[in-house]
């Protein structure tokens, strides 16, 4: 074999040196020599050549510069252009509305009519020259966009015979109109202006289309509003609708009198079953769209729990577990359903319950029906480190408003009434997951005071005392707080901010009576005397701290009015030590008749 050839030396590869060289220019002349390329490099192919941007010099204008003038003639053109596409839109339009120049002359007089600042009569000449442009023809022109605007106007601010007239022309066409995207809100328009007698008319025509139109994103919208207005026995026809087919041919078979499912089932001797398939139907497809936030829906679902098996309850109570909850819960039913998927859902249930919240705690908190599911998931839900960093932490935020709402003062009432309600869901109509496993106390504890809430409801507190006191909700949460809670949960870890508490109410109670008889002290007031006199009978550290700074010394001035029950609290309460502490200084008020001793049963 013939012998490969020896690879040259690397040595060879090396640049020469010039001899006299200094190294800066060799340095030099080797990056002179990587810039310096052969013409053959340089050269572009044909397809990059082409590609190529050649930049276009910038255009120098002189001050004699004039721009090139364009014609008259081009300009005529234009604008003939332009009203020739515009008369051919103008054309298009009319020929696909059958009512579109009357939708332009609508629309002229509609711009008049809405203006705020303008006569009544003026508005009720255009209302009328609208209503008779439009006679004959309103059925048809109800689902416009433009025209549907001008039948609210009219239908808000016409006389009540000419309402009558739009009535009467809508009537045979209410089911269509409830699904159209712009009529929806003529219908709800004229139900809020309808009398008695349209709106029972109204009602019966939605006769066997209940369940239907509720299924429809709009169409629901108008159940919901004729369900709200209605009386019992309507309320009570709509629902009826959505349980048996019976029911829907046969509208009379019942009477207003069986206001609940149970009892429809045993006079009309119905099949649970049957009435649980048919209900499913309706509701699965409501579920599925998440059409949630009407009331009818939410009484609809708790009928169907109450006779619902444990499986078919599981499955509804896991399908409403969710963000999707948070739309329900503001009316009385879906405090309840969401009460009943808190108590009887699974952990992860529950989890993502109280996820949804996020973003929502202050107003369901303000609700009058939604603070009842707080309440619940606060006696329910052991993951006390989840419902502190999402619920009690949006709370914190709000703190201050919160102590002053009628719904947190009475929160605690409303939840035991509820329960106690009209609906019996307890374990033996559905047993499932029940929640509540940890010992309450500890429970209690770790929301409240590990989380560092008391301490900011103590300091909360504090500095409202004052206002608190004196109102009707507020007092009962002062009094709640200053006496370290139920069981005593805010002792001994608070003591001494709560001691702070007792001072700040005190000093307010040893100022002066006030000269103008307009003005109360917190003593004389009808809430605050009352709140002071509870606390003094069943918190002896606020009753010394009260007598030391504000009473000792002082109790002549109060032995009149609201104010002598603060004092007589003194004598009725079971202490002895309190008791002892004003003895010597209520004795002459009791002997002069100003007090009287407390009568021993």
């Amino acid at each position: 074999m013939a012998a490969k050839p020896q690879k040259k030396s690397s040595e060879s590869k090396k640049r020469k040196r010039i001899p006299n060289q200094k190294p800066e220019e060799s340095i030099a002349n080797s990056e002179k020599s990587k810039l310096t390329t052969s013409p053959k490099k340089l050269k572009l192919s044909s397809s990059n050549a082409q590609n190529k941007v050649t930049k276009k010099p910038f255009k120098v204008y002189t001050k004699d510069y004039q721009k090139p003038s364009v014609k008259k003639d081009e300009v005529d053109t234009k604008k003939l252009g332009r009203l020739r596409a515009k008369e051919l839109a103008e054309a298009r339009k009319k020929k696909r509305k059958k009512h579109y120049s009357l939708e332009q002359e609508l629309a002229l007089l509609w711009e008049k009519m809405r203006c705020r600042n303008i006569a009544k009569e003026d508005r009720s000449r255009w209302v009328t020259e609208a209503l008779k442009k439009m006679k004959g023809k309103i059925s048809e022109i109800a689902s416009s966009h433009v025209s549907s605007r001008v039948l609210q106007t009219c239908v808000k601010h016409c006389t009540q015979d000419e309402r009558n007239a739009v009535f009467m022309e809508l009537r045979p066409h209410f089911i269509a109109l409830a699904s159209n995207t712009y009529a929806v809100h003529l219908v709800t328009k004229m139900l809020d202006h309808a009398p008695k007698e349209q709106l029972a008319e109204f009602i019966s025509s939605l006769h066997g289309h209940v369940a239907s139109l509720l299924r429809h994103m709009l169409g629901s919208l108008v159940i919901e509003h004729a369900y709200n207005l209605g009386n019992a026995t309507q309320k009570q026809a709509l629902l009826m609708e959505l349980y048996s087919p019976e029911l829907q041919l046969f509208k009379d078979l019942v009477t207003g009198k069986e206001n609940r499912l149970e009892d429809v089932i045993s006079k009309l001797q119905l099949q649970k079953s049957s009435v649980l398939r048919h209900m499913t139907s309706v509701l699965q497809p409501i579920l599925e769209k998440g059409i949630l936030d009407h009331s009818i829906v939410h009484r609809a679902f708790m009928e169907y729990l109450s006779i619902a098996d444990p499986s078919s309850a599981a499955d509804v109570i896991q399908q409403l577990s969710g963000a999707s909850l948070v739309r329900m819960i503001h009316t009385k039913d879906g405090s309840r359903l969401g009460q009943l998927c808190i108590r009887h859902g699974s952990a992860k249930e529950r989890k993502k319950i109280i996820k949804g919240m996020k973003g929502h705690v202050d107003k369901i908190a303000h609700d009058k029906f939604g603070n009842m599911v707080l309440v619940c998931i606060f006696s329910v839900v052991d993951d006390t480190k989840l419902v502190s960093k999402i619920i009690i932490r949006e709370l914190e935020g709000n703190l201050k408003e919160l102590l002053l709402d009628q719904s947190e003062s009475d929160g605690g009432e409303a939840v035991e009434e509820d329960t106690n309600g009209e609906y019996d869901l307890s374990d033996s109509n559905i047993q499932l997951n029940e929640g509540g496993k940890k010992d309450s106390f500890k429970r209690r504890q770790e929301l409240l005071v590990n989380s560092g809430l008391a301490e900011k409801l103590v300091d909360a507190c504090s500095e409202m005392a004052e206002g608190l006191l004196r109102d009707k909700y507020g007092k009962e949460v002062i009094y709640e707080v200053a006496t370290g809670g139920a069981d005593g949960i805010l002792h001994p870890t608070l003591d001494a901010k709560l001691a702070e508490l007792h001072e700040a109410i005190a000093s307010i109670a040893a100022q002066p009576k006030p000269d103008e008889p307009e003005k109360e002290h917190i003593l004389e007031n009808f809430h605050s005397s009352r709140a002071i006199r509870k606390l003094v009978l069943d918190c002896p550290a606020f009753a010394s701290t009260l007598w030391e700074k504000a009473l000792k010394g002082n109790c002549a001035i109060w032995a009149k009015g609201f104010s002598s029950k603060v004092i007589n609290a003194f004598l009725e309460t079971s202490d002895s030590a309190v008791k002892e502490l004003a003895k010597e200084e209520l004795q002459p008020l009791i002997e002069r008749g100003d007090l009287s001793l407390p009568v021993v049963e």
